[in-house]
C-alpha cells in the first residue's frame, strides 16, 4: 500500500516537473524567439537606419578617395641661393608630409597600441567597439570608450566633417570600409601619421603630422625618434592642447604632468600588446621628457622678416601669373577683372599656405645675414627727425620721431638674380620694404638713365660735347646746382662727374620731343609715368611718387650688360610636394642702348669716382674693383643715394626719412652724401668678404668696337681748329665711331677783349682802358644758339661773356684807409666800375700812377713808400674816371720815432688843388708796366 502511495507521489511529481520544464521551456523557447525577432528586428531596423542615413551620400571612386585622404595641407618651404634651407612659409599650421618608412617602428606601434589595436585585423570597423559605442550613446552612459577605428578617423578627418551625429557616423563607417577595400593598411596608416594634429611646437606654432611633431618638439625627425619620444607624440592627438608641452607663446608648460601620464598609458599599452619587454618599458618610463624637449627656434618670419615678406609677396605673383597662363589667361587680363583676380589670389594664397610647395630663391644666405649685420650696426645714419601732427580729439600738435631709414640691393648683371638686399633698419618699427616698395626721388642719378645715355644714343652728345652750365629758365622752373653757382662752358663728361643739374636739364630738353622716357621704361622703371616727360625737372629726378631702389639699380645693371635689360628677380624656381616644377624663371634681355653708348656712360661714370662726387668711395673699399657709379641727392636733401657697376654686379643705397624731410648737413664729421658711400663700402666690403670672386671680378669693362679717342676742342667741342690749338684748348675723348667730333669752320673760336667784375666776363669797349682789359679765346656766339643761348662765351674758365651797360656817368671817388701798412679801399658800388688806379702824390704835389688795379682783384696796393702820399680812383667800361679819393700816406722812420712807433696824419692838401693836379695827371698817357702784357 505504502508502495503503490510512493509510486503515485512520484508519477505526480515527475507529472508536475515534466509539465514545469515544458512551461518554462516553450516560455525560454518564446522569449529566444521574441529576443531573436527583437535582434533582427533591431539589425533591420538599424540596417534601414543606416540606409536611410547613407541613402544620398555618393559613392567615391578609389581615385577620389585618393585625392581628398592625401589632400591634406602641408607647409611650403624656402630655400636661400644653392638650396640652402631658410624655413617653412608663414601659415596657421606646421605640417610636412613624411613617408611611412622614414617613420620610426616605435611610433607605429605606439599608435596602433593606442588608438587601434586591432588596426591589422578589421576591414576598416569594429562592430563590436560600434556597437559600444552606440549602447553608451543611447544609455548615456558616462563612460564614453569610442568606437572609431584608425580608418575612420582618417576619413573622419579628410573626407568629412567633425560634425557629432548619427548620420556622420554611418558615412564614416560606410567610407571606412571601402577606403580598407582599396588600400593597404600602410597606406592608411601613413596618410594618418601625416593628418593628425600634435597641438603646439616649441615656437607655439600648431602642428600636425608625425615629422613636425618630431621636429617641433623634440628637434629630430621622425625616424629618429626614441621609445619614449614615440609614445609621448603617439598619446597627443587624444587632447593635443591638454597633452602639447608648450604654451601658445612657445615656452614650456610648468606642469608636464598631463601629457607625461598619458606617455605612461600609451607605453603600458604597447607592452601589454607584446610590443616592447619590461625592461624597455622600465627603461622609458625613466626618460626625462622635459630635459629634451627642443630649444625655442625663431620662425623664419622672426628671424628674417623683410626677406620672408618679399619671397611671399613675389611668390604669390609668379603663382598667381602661373595659375593665369595655365587656364589661357594673360596677366594683364587678370588685372582687368577684379573678380579673376580675386580668384587667383585666393587660389595662390591656399596654394602657398597648404601645398607643399618648395620655393627657391637668389639671395646668398652669407652675403644677406651680413648686409643685415652691417645695416643694423652702422653709426653714421644721422639724428632722429621730430615732426608734429595734431592730434584730432584735442588738437594739441603730437610729437613722432622718425630714424633715418635705408634700402639696398645687389644684382648679379648677367643673370638679374638680387643676390642681396636691405629693406630697413627695423621691421618691427616699419614694414615698408625700402629696398623694394619705397618709391622717392632717385635725384642725380636719374641723369645717366634719363638724359645722357638716351642722348649718346641719339647722336645729340658724347662725352666731350660742350653743354653751357650757365643760368637757365623754362617758364616758372629755374634749376641750380647743389653749389648755387654756374660753370660756364663744360663737357658732358665733367657735368655728370661734379653732377651739375643745368647741363643735365639743358640736355633733357634738346631730346624730350624724341621720347627718352621710353628708354627709361624699356630698363623697367616703370613708376615714372609717361605723362611725366613734359616736366623738365625728370631730368634731375623731379618725379611724382619716385622710383624704388630695386628700379634704379636694376635699371644702371642695363650699362654692365652692355646695354641690354635684364630683369631683376628673386624666385628662382617653385617645387610641388610631387617634385613637379610648377615656376621656373627665364630671363628676357630686353635690347635698350648700344654697346657703344653702355660703355662711354660706364667710362663717364668712373670718373664720379675718381675726382667727381664720389670720390671718398675708393678709400672706403678694402678690395679694388672696375667701378663707375653715379650719386644723387633730390631736393632739399631729402634722399641721398649712391649706385655703382662693376663687370659681375650692380649694388645701390638709399636713405632718407619715411616722411620725407632734410638730411642733416654733416654728421659725426661727415656730409650726408660721404655717409651714404660710407654705408654703400661698408655693404660691399662686407658682401665682398663672403664671395670675392663675385663681388671682385678681375676683369675690367672691355671697351667694344666702335669706339674711338679723337681730339676736340674744349672751347666748342668740334675738331680743334687752328684757332684752338694756338689757344691750348686742344683735349682728347672717347667718342661712339659714328659721332667723333666734326669739322668746323675755324672760326668756332675767337680772340676777344673782356673785362672781368664780380666774376663775370664782359665785352670791352673801344674807349675802355687797356689796362683793365683782358685778352681771352672766346666761342662763337653761333654755337650757343643750339643751346638757346644768346650772348658770347669763352673758354679759360668756361664763363659767359656779356654786354655791360655804362651809366653815362663819372664814377664818385672811393673812400680809401690804411689798414696792416696798406693802402685798401672798398669796392664801389656802381655795377659799370671795372676797376682802380691808384696814384702816388710827393711832396711837391706832382702825382703819378703807382697801379692799376682790375675790379676782381684784391682793394688794395702796397707796398707804400714811407712818408708819400697816395689816393685813389675809379674807373668805369667807358674809360670815365672818379674824382681821387682822400689822401692816405705812410709815415717815414723819423715821423714813427717822433711820435714813438705811432702812425702821425696824412698831409693835408687842399681839396680844389689836389683835383687840379688829377685833373692834369689823367691826360698823361700810362706806362706800359701799369696795365701788364694785355694777358690779366
Amino acid at each position: 500500500m505504502k508502495r503503490n502511495q510512493l509510486s503515485i507521489s512520484l508519477e505526480k511529481a515527475w507529472h508536475y516537473f515534466s509539465l514545469t520544464y515544458d512551461v518554462v521551456w516553450n516560455v525560454i523557447f518564446i522569449l529566444l524567439i521574441a529576443a531573436l525577432c527583437l535582434v533582427c528586428f533591431a539589425i533591420g531596423a538599424g540596417a534601414g537606419y543606416f540606409a536611410f542615413l547613407v541613402k544620398d551620400m555618393p559613392v567615391p571612386s578609389p581615385d577620389e578617395m585618393k585625392k581628398e585622404i592625401y589632400h591634406y595641407g602641408e607647409t611650403s618651404h624656402m630655400y636661400f641661393a644653392n638650396g640652402v634651407y631658410l624655413g617653412r612659409f608663414r601659415s596657421d599650421l606646421d605640417r610636412e608630409a613624411v613617408r611611412l618608412s622614414d617613420v620610426s617602428p616605435y611610433v607605429v606601434q605606439a599608435i596602433i597600441a593606442t588608438e587601434d589595436e586591432h588596426f591589422y585585423e578589421h576591414h576598416g570597423v569594429v562592430p563590436k567597439a560600434v556597437i559600444r559605442a552606440v549602447f553608451q550613446e543611447l544609455t548615456n552612459s558616462p563612460v564614453k570608450s569610442g568606437g572609431s577605428t584608425l580608418t575612420q578617423q582618417l576619413v573622419k578627418n579628410q573626407m568629412l566633417t567633425n560634425e557629432v551625429s548619427f548620420e556622420r557616423k554611418a558615412k564614416e563607417m560606410l567610407l571606412s570600409l571601402r577606403l580598407e577595400k582599396f588600400f593597404s593598411k600602410e597606406d592608411i596608416l601613413e596618410a594618418y601619421l601625416n593628418v593628425v594634429p600634435f597641438g603646439r611646437n616649441s615656437s607655439g606654432r600648431n602642428i600636425a603630422g608625425i615629422q613636425a611633431a618630431a621636429q617641433g618638439v623634440f628637434g629630430v625627425n621622425a625616424k629618429e625618434l626614441n621609445l619614449a619620444q614615440a609614445a609621448f607624440l603617439a598619446g597627443l592627438p587624444q587632447n593635443p592642447f591638454v597633452y602639447t608641452p608648450f604654451a601658445a607663446d612657445g615656452s614650456v608648460k610648468p606642469d608636464l604632468s598631463a601629457g607625461l601620464k598619458r606617455m605612461k598609458t600609451v607605453l603600458y599599452r604597447m607592452k601589454r600588446a607584446g610590443y616592447i619587454s619590461e625592461k624597455q618599458y622600465k627603461e622609458a618610463l625613466s626618460y626625462d621628457v622635459a630635459k629634451h624637449l627642443a630649444a625655442p627656434k625663431p620662425s623664419p618670419f622672426e628671424q628674417y622678416p623683410f626677406l620672408t615678406m618679399e619671397i611671399e609677396r613675389r611668390a604669390k605673383e609668379v603663382l598667381a601669373e602661373t595659375f593665369a597662363k595655365r587656364d589661357g589667361y594673360k596677366p594683364e587680363e587678370v588685372q582687368r577683372d577684379p573678380a579673376r583676380f580675386r580668384r587667383y589670389l585666393g587660389e595662390e594664397e591656399k596654394a602657398l599656405r597648404q601645398g607643399g610647395y618648395r620655393i627657391y630663391t637668389t639671395i646668398d644666405k652669407k652675403i644677406y645675414e651680413q648686409m643685415q649685420r652691417i645695416a643694423a650696426r652702422y653709426p653714421y645714419y644721422g639724428s632722429d627727425n621730430v615732426y608734429y601732427t595734431k592730434d584730432k580729439k584735442t588738437g594739441k600738435m603730437i610729437p613722432h620721431r622718425q630714424p633715418v631709414e635705408v634700402g639696398a640691393m645687389l644684382i648679379e648683371n648677367k643673370t638679374g638674380k638680387i643676390i642681396s638686399f636691405v629693406g630697413g633698419r627695423d621691421y618691427g618699427r616699419e614694414q615698408l620694404n625700402h629696398a623694394t616698395q619705397a618709391h622717392r626721388s632717385n635725384g642725380s642719378t636719374m641723369k645717366p638713365l634719363l638724359v645722357y645715355a638716351p642722348a649718346m644714343e641719339m647722336g645729340v652728345i658724347q662725352p666731350a660735347t660742350i653743354i653751357p652750365d650757365l643760368p637757365l629758365s623754362i617758364g616758372s622752373y629755374t634749376p641750380k646746382n647743389a653749389d648755387g653757382k654756374t660753370h660756364g662752358l663744360v663737357t658732358a663728361r665733367y657735368a655728370l662727374q661734379q653732377s651739375f643739374n643745368i647741363p643735365a636739364v639743358r640736355t633733357y630738353m634738346r631730346i624730350r620731343s624724341r621720347h627718352p622716357i621710353d628708354y627709361l621704361h624699356k630698363m623697367g622703371v616703370t613708376s615714372v609715368a609717361k605723362q611725366e616727360e613734359a616736366n623738365p625737372a625728370l631730368a634731375i629726378g623731379g618725379t611724382h611718387i619716385g622710383v624704388t631702389v630695386e628700379e634704379n639699380v636694376n635699371a644702371y645693371a642695363t650699362f654692365a650688360n652692355y646695354g641690354s635689360f635684364v630683369d631683376a628677380y628673386m624666385i628662382e624656381k617653385i617645387v610641388d610636394k610631387n617634385g613637379k616644377i610648377v615656376y621656373k624663371h627665364q630671363s628676357k634681355p630686353v635690347p635698350v642702348f648700344s654697346p657703344q653708348t653702355s660703355y662711354l656712360m660706364i667710362d663717364m661714370m668712373r670718373d664720379v669716382l675718381h675726382g667727381g662726387t664720389a670720390s671718398s668711395v675708393p678709400r672706403y673699399l678694402t678690395f679694388s674693383a672696375d667701378w663707375a657709379g653715379k650719386t644723387g641727392t633730390s631736393q632739399d636733401k631729402r634722399d641721398s643715394w649712391f649706385i655703382a657697376v662693376n663687370p659681375n654686379v650692380t649694388f645701390g643705397v638709399w636713405i632718407g626719412y619715411d616722411r620725407p624731410a632734410p638730411l642733416e648737413s654733416r654728421y659725426k664729421g661727415l656730409s650726408y652724401s660721404q655717409r651714404t658711400q660710407l654705408l654703400w663700402a661698408r655693404l660691399i666690403n662686407a658682401a665682398y668678404q663672403e664671395n670675392p670672386k663675385l663681388i671682385a671680378p678681375p676683369k675690367r669693362f672691355l671697351m667694344p668696337g666702335g669706339i674711338v679717342r679723337r681730339a676736340y676742342c674744349a672751347a666748342s667741342g668740334f675738331s680743334p681748329s687752328a684757332a684752338c690749338e694756338k689757344a691750348g684748348l686742344v683735349r682728347y675723348d672717347l667718342y661712339n665711331t659714328k659721332f667723333a667730333p666734326r669739322e668746323g669752320s675755324g672760326e668756332e673760336v675767337m680772340e676777344s677783349r673782356v673785362v672781368v667784375i664780380g666774376g663775370r666776363r664782359y665785352v670791352a669797349l673801344e674807349t675802355t682802358p687797356e689796362e683793365f682789359v683782358t685778352r681771352e679765346v672766346i666761342v662763337n656766339p653761333k654755337l650757343l644758339a643750339d643751346w638757346g643761348i644768346n650772348g658770347e662765351g669763352q673758354a679759360g674758365d668756361a664763363s659767359l661773356v656779356s654786354t655791360l651797360k655804362e651809366n653815362g656817368r663819372p664814377p664818385a671817388p672811393p673812400a680809401a684807409r690804411l689798414a696792416g701798412g696798406k693802402l685798401v679801399w672798398n669796392r664801389h658800388n656802381e655795377p659799370d666800375v671795372i676797376g682802380y688806379r691808384v696814384y702816388l702824390v710827393n711832396e711837391t704835389g706832382e702825382r703819378r700812377l703807382a697801379a692799376a688795379v682790375k675790379a676782381d682783384e684784391a682793394a688794395s696796393f702796397s707796398p707804400l713808400q714811407p712818408g708819400a702820399a697816395y689816393c685813389v680812383t675809379a674807373v668805369d667800361i667807358a674809360g670815365q674816371e672818379s674824382a681821387p679819393s682822400n689822401l692816405v700816406s705812410l709815415p717815414s722812420h723819423s715821423d714813427q720815432q717822433k711820435s714813438g712807433g705811432r702812425l702821425l696824419p696824412r698831409p693835408q692838401v687842399p681839396r680844389t688843388d689836389m683835383a687840379e693836379q688829377m685833373g692834369f695827371l689823367s691826360k698823361m698817357p700810362l706806362s706800359a708796366h701799369a696795365y701788364g702784357d694785355g694777358k690779366g
